[in-house]
């Protein structure tokens, strides 16, 4: 019955069942089941028409009806009526709906009303209430459930209360037939509901406390399924394949080691390499994240890894997002290398065709050893004689279907070290990477100086103006990064160009050099306007997030961040992260309009007050959501029904813990006692593709 097709649900058809499918994604009796109010009303009190001055939000009253009258014609025809409960007065108003509201309302019968009372000159009034005749008003459904909706559900007359009476239509038909989808250990171990009960008091509850009870239940239902498919996925994979095992510490990581390390390693860093050579040295595949601040030493992490699978016999593979933080990798690599017999190659779009063939013979032959790269390292074309390491660099920019493509390289799997400069955090790394192994760096090299970040309002441009000019005069470089949105390009491109003819204005030539990069500049024009900038010919450079990743210019002391209010917080940490490169004091001043919204006050607060990339994960997380975990969606909400990673850690917690120890006692889950799990498990694994292992 689960199973049938939602059209066929008394009240829905063929049209409501279209925008279900659309809007809500309820295709069968089961979602709509797994549709979960958001909120409960609780009307299981009387308020006072005396009181309502001293009342916020919506008010349930209960009195008799007096004067109902029509007024007006056409689009300004109103119905009224006089409400009373004995303690004063309150006008209801119906502006639409009349026709069938009317015949409901007579002097004679007690009526309870609920929504939210306005004054309207000295008389207070409420527009569209609630309204029922009390004897109707069940007296055992009294908390009453609040719905997710929109605009082309309530259309067609699935608004909360619509689709609350298509769940009671549903329950009517269901109950006490849903199969239980927990074994009795873990139910009664956890004082949970069974699954009957919670689904009747999730939807029509007989109290707050049940309704809580109910919503514990499936929270836990849902965290320990998707920790328990990621663990059995996880363990799988492990079973199936085995991965390279690199026995020795070699001449190149030694060599290098001892006598190229430009400054002694963090301990982090040191920290970091034992926990990834412990991985390679297992026999098992590594898919290991690492993850740490913008400039902590990822890369030169990534580098000694590298050198690991060199002297093992191995190619290594190191891939960024954009062609120039590939082509940064690059030439900082090869500086690193310059006194070992180490062959590494950069391959990007641009790579001419005759460089490319060559490329792909040498890495076919194996005489290639490190291949830096973008995108393009993914292409068919490009084979490898025995790829045993890849790293992927700035992960969250890869889309998760691209990156299985490096899976696919060779018949044994790489070992995958993804790096990211975007700090998850740890509870979500520990909880939603169980997939993943997770090292963290969290240290900065040593003479790092934190950067001062401050928020300005436009009135004071020419302050900030002023202090741009202080800083240039000391020999110091400044970026200004304009916002780019894909669905206001050209009205960004504007903004761009009069800041760009602003800045020139007040910085004119000769004595200032200003240059301009953005998106839909030539590659030649942008590089060439990038190494102006890098080679401190210019002293501004005005922007588009092309920069977010890949500049690194030690003289930049500044970061202006136009209309700070439209980024994300990762992504004005990462913007943050271009200056404080060198040992000078560094400034990021975030500019915006006079009037912001309350997120991004939460988000510019953060930036000033903290340069901690966890902790501003952490605000991020409550803010933004998670991204899919276990699918390709990446930013965004986690594909959760009723669970909340910020709020619900000790359901997160319990439930990892459950499922850890019924795949320690039984991996398989082939012991009859959990059979119930393994039934719904097996359903989750068919309905999704293996995408959370590609990290």
């Amino acid at each position: 019955m689960l199973d049938t097709p939602i059209e066929y649900l008394k009240g829905v058809g063929p049209q409501r069942g279209e925008v279900l499918k659309k809007e809500l994604g309820i295709f069968f009796f089961k979602d709509l089941l797994y549709h979960f109010p958001f909120r409960y009303v609780d009307r299981s009190e009387y308020d006072k028409v005396v009181e309502i001055p001293d009342k916020e939000g919506a008010v349930n009253l209960r009195g008799t009806l007096s004067s109902i009258k029509e007024s007006g014609v056409g689009r300004g025809k109103r119905l009224t009526a006089r409400f009373s409960d004995g303690t004063g007065y309150i006008e209801l108003v119906w502006f639409k709906g009349a026709n069938w509201v009317k015949p409901k309302l007579n002097t004679e019968a007690t009526f309870v009303v609920y929504g939210r009372a306005s004054k309207y000159g000295a008389k207070w009034n409420m527009a569209h209430p609630e309204i029922e005749v009390s004897e109707n008003f069940n007296e055992g459904r009294r908390i009453q459930p609040v719905y997710p909706s929109g605009e082309k559900l309530s259309a067609k007359g699935l608004n909360s209360k619509g689709i609350e009476k298509l769940i009671g239509n549903l329950l009517e038909q269901v109950e006490g037939k849903i199969p239980e989808n927990l074994d009795e250990v873990i139910l009664q171990r956890n004082h949970l509901l069974r699954i009957n009960q919670a689904m009747k008091q999730i939807h029509q509850p007989e109290s707050l406390e049940t309704a809580e009870k109910a919503r514990l239940r499936f929270k836990f239902e849902e965290l320990f399924f998707l920790q328990l498919e990621m663990n059995f996925r996880k363990t799988t994979i492990q079973q199936k394949h085995k991965g390279f095992v690199f026995e020795k510490v070699g001449d190149h990581f030694t060599h290098f080691y001892e006598k190229e390390l430009p400054f002694e390693l963090t301990n982090a860093q040191k920290r970091v390499i034992r926990e990834i050579r412990k991985d390679l040295g297992s026999g098992i595949q590594m898919n290991r994240l690492l993850q740490g601040d913008v400039g902590c030493g990822k890369t030169l992490v990534g580098l000694l890894v590298m050198l690991l699978a060199v002297d093992n016999g191995f190619q290594a593979c190191m891939v960024a997002p954009t062609e120039i933080l590939a082509t940064q990798h690059f030439q900082t690599i090869s500086e690193f290398l310059e006194q070992l017999d180490v062959k590494v190659a950069l391959l990007t779009g641009s790579t001419k065709t005759a460089e490319r063939r060559a490329l792909h013979q040498q890495l076919e032959e194996g005489s290639l050893d490190i291949l830096i790269g973008t995108h393009a390292v993914f292409e068919d074309k490009v084979k490898f004689k025995n790829l045993g390491l890849a790293i992927i660099d700035e992960q969250h920019r890869f889309g998760v279907a691209q990156r299985s493509k490096l899976w696919k390289k060779n018949k044994t799997l790489p070992h995958i070290l993804v790096m990211t400069a975007t700090p998850i955090p740890r509870t979500l790394a520990m909880t939603f990477y169980g997939d993943l192994e997770v090292s963290v760096i969290d240290e900065l090299p040593p003479g790092r100086k934190p950067v001062q970040t401050f928020h300005y309002f436009e009135k004071s441009r020419l302050k900030v103006f002023g202090f741009i000019e202080k800083e240039i005069a000391k020999g110091r470089q400044v970026y200004i990064v304009y916002p780019l949105i894909e669905e206001s390009e050209k009205l960004d491109y504007k903004n761009l160009q009069e800041g760009f003819e602003a800045v020139e204005r007040y910085f004119p030539k000769p004595n200032y050099q200003v240059s301009i990069v953005h998106g839909k500049m030539k590659n030649a024009d942008k590089d060439y306007e990038m190494n102006r900038f890098v080679e401190g010919k210019t002293h501004i450079m005005v922007a588009t997030t092309v920069i977010e990743v890949g500049v690194n210019v030690p003289n930049a002391s500044v970061m202006i961040i136009e209309s700070a209010e439209k980024f994300g917080l990762s992504q004005l940490h990462q913007l943050r992260g271009r200056v404080g490169r060198g040992a000078e004091e560094s400034y990021c001043i975030l500019m915006t309009g006079n009037k912001i919204s309350k997120d991004a006050e939460v988000r510019l607060e953060t930036m000033c007050r903290t340069n901690d990339g966890f902790e501003i994960a952490e605000v991020d997380l409550k803010l933004r959501g998670p991204g899919d975990i276990m699918g390709t969606k990446q930013s965004g909400l986690l594909n959760l029904k009723i669970a909340d990673l910020v709020k619900d850690n000790q359901i997160i917690a319990l439930a990892r813990v459950e499922a850890q120890e019924i795949l320690k006692e039984d991996s398989g889950l082939d012991l009859a006692k959990h059979q119930i799990v393994k039934k719904e498990l097996n359903q989750i694994l068919r309905s999704r593709p293996n995408w959370g292992i590609i990290s």
